[in-house]
């Protein structure tokens, strides 16, 4: 567990933190943070997951990585690769609910996606057709940046617990800091500088990219209802429109890399 110790200390240091104040926060001795940086001790459990929170890090990443060989930028992708614990409810029969984010209940949901009891007020409802044992919550889309699929439909997404496991063109709902709750094409070809590009199925909206940091929950489309059906006229779903959308998506990387 030696490299624990290590990422201990290289973390303290490159936060400009003393062992007194990392002994604060932590509720500990001073001389508790210095047993762990010589290596005479290993850090609890419950220190550890306090460590993961001051230092915005993984479990896996602290105990198993040298943190020191891989640079900040890679060490917030890998943070943010991992999502929070999920909240869930169950029913009778301890079965999963869905549970049914409507577009009035969106703007709370941003506060309140960790909190059970927000959770358990939400509506459920029923799609006996999705797989079992996985974890599903249905999201009312807005907007008519992804049609044919109209706007108020309803998007049935499996939870994603890894932003590494996107497949690249997949449709994903995405719970995001600063643009809410967000229904596009992902594509992670662009991971390694923290980033994530969101692409509409509707040509009229440009691709753009978001932090990973900035993704709060992420949930894979698998199936949709809606009261309407789709609309050939706008359908861009055609050889002309994924030739447009790869030319912009190769124009955006270049964007990027330009800035970086």
């Amino acid at each position: 567990m030696a490299i624990v110790n290590k990422n201990l200390k290289f973390l303290r240091v490159q936060q400009g933190m003393t062992q007194k104040q990392l002994a604060e926060k932590l509720g500990l001795k001073q001389a508790a943070i210095g047993a762990y940086e010589e290596e005479r001790a290993t850090p609890p459990l419950a220190s550890l997951l306090d460590i993961m929170k001051i230092f915005n890090v993984n479990l896996d990443d602290l105990v198993k990585q040298d943190l020191s060989r891989i640079s900040e930028k890679e060490r917030k992708s890998m943070s943010s690769g991992k999502r929070e614990v999920l909240a869930i409810t169950v029913d009778s029969n301890n079965k999963e609910n869905v549970e049914l984010v409507s577009h009035k209940a969106s703007a709370g949901y941003l506060s309140g996606y960790q909190d059970p009891e927000f959770v358990k007020d939400l509506p459920k409802i029923s799609m006996p057709i999705l797989p079992k044992n996985k974890t599903y919550r249905a999201f009312e889309i807005q907007g008519d940046s992804m049609l044919p699929i109209q706007p108020g439909s309803i998007i049935f997404g499996e939870y994603l617990e890894n932003i590494g496991s996107i497949k690249n063109g997949k449709l994903y709902i995405l719970v995001t800091k600063q643009d809410g709750i967000v229904f596009k094409r992902v594509f992670n070809f662009i991971q390694s500088e923290g980033k994530l590009l969101l692409v509409s199925d509707n040509r009229q909206y440009e691709p753009y990219a978001i932090d990973m940091n900035d993704v709060l929950e992420l949930w894979v489309a698998k199936a949709f209802f809606s009261t309407q059906f789709p609309d050939l006229q706008n359908t861009n779903a055609s050889v002309d429109h994924l030739a447009h959308t790869v030319l912009s998506l190769q124009s955006e990387v270049q964007r990027l890399k330009k800035k970086t």
